[in-house]
């Protein structure tokens, strides 16, 4: 929170997203995401980062920094007072996780929010749209790559609004979705819950691509040597 304060002190709008096995894989077959990434402040989500840090780095993080639980935390307990606008998920529900936030961190003001689906040839109207409402905080809720793409391409202008890419938060806060057990995340297991509740969208994120993201992490781990 420290860190992100600082950077928001110093005036120019601040990119904050979230590394996961399935990020850093998506991250080294495109290099939109790359650059999107090196663009930000990317902050440790899952177990496969922890045990990345481990085998490159000799520790593990101190704090899992996971968006769902991060990003509301910020929220209420920053100094920064914002104006928030959320764009993510379907239908009404970043309207509906509007409400929560406004409950949990009534400091800010909030503006309004609008589903994440739109066309390639509607994204920069969007993002015009989204900067005339005087927002300095925008949530960014569309899944990876498309929100931290999106993001760095439109929204972070001079001049524009910080945003933090928030992934499934606004499925979660809206209860749209249903979030794993409490005993769950403190195994760091919460992936398994997704899968077991989402298991035609996401087997392929978690099976095969946890798979390619430790062959990929065992051939740096040996190649740093």
């Amino acid at each position: 929170m420290r860190a992100i304060d600082a950077a928001l002190d110093r005036g120019a709008p601040v990119l904050v997203e979230f590394l996961n096995s399935n990020v850093s894989n998506l991250a080294e077959e495109s290099q939109a995401l790359s650059e999107a990434l090196n663009a930000g402040i990317v902050l440790n989500d899952g177990f496969g980062a922890d045990l990345a840090s481990k085998l490159l780095y000799g520790r593990f993080f101190p704090e899992n920094l996971n968006g769902t639980d991060f990003v509301p935390w910020f929220l209420a307990e920053t100094d920064h007072r914002f104006r928030i606008y959320l764009v993510g998920a379907e239908g009404d529900v970043a309207a509906r996780a509007l409400e929560t936030l406004r409950q949990a961190a009534p400091q800010h003001t909030y503006l309004g929010a609008r589903d994440g689906f739109f066309s390639v040839d509607e994204q920069a109207g969007v993002a015009a749209a989204v900067r005339a409402t005087g927002a300095d905080l925008v949530l960014v809720g569309m899944g990876t790559p498309n929100q931290e793409i999106w993001a760095h391409t439109h929204l972070m202008t001079m001049g524009g609004p910080s945003v933090f890419c928030v992934g499934g938060l606004f499925d979660f806060l809206a209860e749209h979705k249903p979030r794993a057990y409490q005993w769950v995340r403190q195994l760091r297991s919460e992936w398994l819950f997704r899968l077991m509740v989402e298991p035609r969208r996401l087997w392929r994120r978690y099976l095969l691509g946890n798979l390619v993201f430790m062959a990929r992490l065992f051939r740096a781990r040996f190649s740093s040597r």
